[in-house]
């Protein structure tokens, strides 16, 4: 064919690509989350860690397939590790301290008239649904969603009292088996509608007290876990100097009831993926799996999360994308995504532009290919509550690809400096190092100036200890935890 012959045919076929193009369904989106898994939490990770995996006998075969079948990002990060903040960044897109994100504790109800993915998806045309754990205080409510079947607080693992579209329902058996059923019984509903459906899914699972189904009482009965270089260095603002005085032992029990119980779950998600499968819906569906927050499991000492170690930071996070092809599949990716990133990159798929407001960025670009434009560094954020057995103080933080530095507002002799590339564990505090000057100076300038582009502040929606602001109270009740 000569140059004039295919520019006609060009012009030709040109409205009729584009028409090809609008008529183009828009993927559907199911998005699982569940609650304190470390992103170690994974038997594709063990196996990647080799000798330094905690857990070598953990097994999470359906999650370990989302893996192999989509993209793995193995830096992925939360900007506040706690349950409901982060639960609200990953519908705002915001940061905690933003008055239009407005959850900085555990304990108050999501605003009903934030802007999340899932009200403006709704109104681009999309179905939308919440299933399981929505965790904002004891919030009834759930805007932005069509449907939902969800339960009020943490609810409990064992026949858990449900609210279904605003109505009180009983249910029988293990929480998130249920939240499975409701979950599935969405998808099914789908198929006689022709409109894109997001549907969020939040698992109880790991979350305390790890109470996992009768099917998997008994499993990994007598496992002990590897232990850290870090599992008796406590977090600077817990000294216990007779802990770090003690030599790290090869092995020490674990959890047992945590493993139980993701494991578990790691069978409600092969449920999932057989729904889809089943369906139709798995090749125009993105499966995105992540967690709220890290947990420590013995890591530093302790057993929580909310500090900014990166036990605490790191989260799983698995992207699956069928139609991106073979590119995408079993990819892993190094970039440092945040749960900040979640809302505009379900946005960019869904082709409704993210408000400017939302302080993330797609990672879509990701899944197939480099983005030297991607973020180098980032700032995290916690804010004290009052939550009874737990004293961490403030924090603000940025991190790097191979650096860290943490302060601790109101405590600046608290101050840590680690170099990640060198001391992954995070066990030398170099603030004071001669040698790390420049480090430090190049870090304290970062933290200030992502300080002043996130706009932070100690927000008014705030809820502190009874105690809060009396001289010395919050020091004297860290030293004795």
């Amino acid at each position: 064919m000569n140059h004039t012959l295919a520019l006609i045919a060009a012009l030709i076929l040109a409205p009729f690509a584009a028409v090809n193009a609008a008529d183009s369904p828009k993927p559907n989106i199911l998005f699982i989350y569940t609650d304190d898994q470390s992103y170690d939490a994974l038997s594709i990770v063990q196996k990647e860690q080799g000798e330094k995996g905690r857990f070598p006998w953990l097994q999470t075969p359906n999650l370990d397939r989302l893996a192999a079948d989509g993209v793995r990002f193995r830096n992925a990060f939360v900007m506040n590790s706690l349950c409901s903040p982060s639960r609200a960044v990953n519908l705002t897109g915001r940061y905690n301290h933003d008055p239009g994100n407005g959850i900085a504790s555990n304990f108050r109800p999501f605003p009903v008239n934030n802007v999340t993915h899932a009200t403006l998806m709704r109104a681009a045309g999309y179905t939308t649904a919440y299933v399981g754990k929505w965790h904002m205080g004891s919030q009834r409510q759930r805007p932005g969603f069509d449907h939902h079947a969800t339960y009020a607080g943490h609810g409990r693992y064992e026949n858990c009292p449900y609210i279904v579209d605003g109505k009180d329902t009983p249910t029988k058996g293990w929480v998130d088996d249920v939240a499975t059923d409701y979950a599935i019984d969405f998808i099914k509903k789908q198929k006689t509608s022709a409109k894109p459906w997001s549907l969020i899914l939040g698992f109880k699972t790991p979350h305390q007290p790890w109470e996992p189904p009768k099917r998997a009482k008994n499993l990994y009965n007598g496992k002990l876990a590897r232990t850290l270089p870090n599992v008796n260095t406590p977090p600077i603002y817990w000294q216990n100097p007779d802990r770090a005085k003690k030599p790290v032992p090869p092995t020490e029990p674990t959890n047992l009831g945590y493993f139980r119980c993701v494991n578990a779950m790691d069978e409600c998600v092969g449920r999932l993926l057989k729904a889809l499968d089943v369906s139709g819906f798995a090749s125009n569906t993105i499966v995105v799996f992540t967690s709220d927050n890290g947990f420590y499991l013995g890591a530093h000492a302790t057993g929580d999360k909310r500090s900014a170690y990166e036990e605490s930071l790191r989260v799983p996070f698995l992207v699956r994308y069928p139609a991106l092809g073979a590119t995408a599949r079993g990819r892993v990716v190094d970039e440092m995504v945040l749960n900040l990133d979640l809302a505009p990159s379900l946005l960019d798929f869904a082709g409704v532009k993210a408000p400017k407001e939302m302080q993330g960025q797609s990672w879509r670009t990701l899944l197939s290919g480099n983005d030297p434009s991607w973020r180098q560094s980032w700032f995290y954020e916690y804010f004290t509550e009052n939550q009874k057995g737990t004293c961490v103080p403030d924090i603000t933080a940025v991190r790097t690809a191979d650096a860290k530095l943490v302060k601790y507002p109101g405590f600046p002799a608290w101050t840590e400096l680690f170099d990640l590339k060198a001391d992954p564990y995070e066990i030398h505090n170099r603030i004071n190092d001669p040698a790390a000057a420049p480090l430090r100076a190049k870090l304290l300038a970062e933290h200030d100036r992502l300080s002043k582009e996130v706009g932070y502040q100690v927000p008014k929606f705030v809820d502190r200890p009874p105690h809060w602001g009396k001289p010395g109270s919050l020091a004297g009740d860290l030293s004795n935890p």
